[in-house]
C-alpha cells in the first residue's frame, strides 16, 4: 500500500465521520416511535459512535437558546485534525 492510498484511505474514514454525525444531527429532528422501531436503532447506532466525540464539545460550549452548536465544532476540529494527520503522513 503507498502512502497516497493510506493518506486516502485516511482522508475517506473522517469523510464518513463527518457525514455521521450530519446524518445524526438531522435525525436528531425525526421524532422517536416513527415507524418500526428501524430508525430509532439506526439512531441509536449512529449515536453510539457519535455521542462520545460530540460530547467533549458540548461540555466546551453550551447550548445557546435551546440551538446545539457542538456538531459544528466537532466538524470543525475534525477537519483541522484531518489536516494535520494528512501533512504529517505526507
Amino acid at each position: 500500500m503507498s502512502i497516497y492510498a493510506l493518506a486516502n484511505l485516511i482522508a475517506r474514514l473522517f469523510n464518513v465521520y463527518e457525514f455521521m454525525i450530519v446524518v445524526w444531527c438531522i435525525m436528531s429532528w425525526v421524532p422517536r416511535g416513527i415507524g418500526h422501531g428501524g430508525i430509532d436503532s439506526f439512531r441509536d447506532a449512529l449515536g453510539t459512535l457519535v455521542e462520545p466525540y460530540l460530547g467533549f464539545f458540548r461540555r466546551l460550549m453550551p447550548t445557546l437558546g435551546g440551538v446545539d452548536f457542538s456538531p459544528i465544532l466537532a466538524i470543525f476540529a475534525l477537519g483541522i485534525i484531518e489536516r494535520v494527520v494528512l501533512s504529517i503522513i505526507l
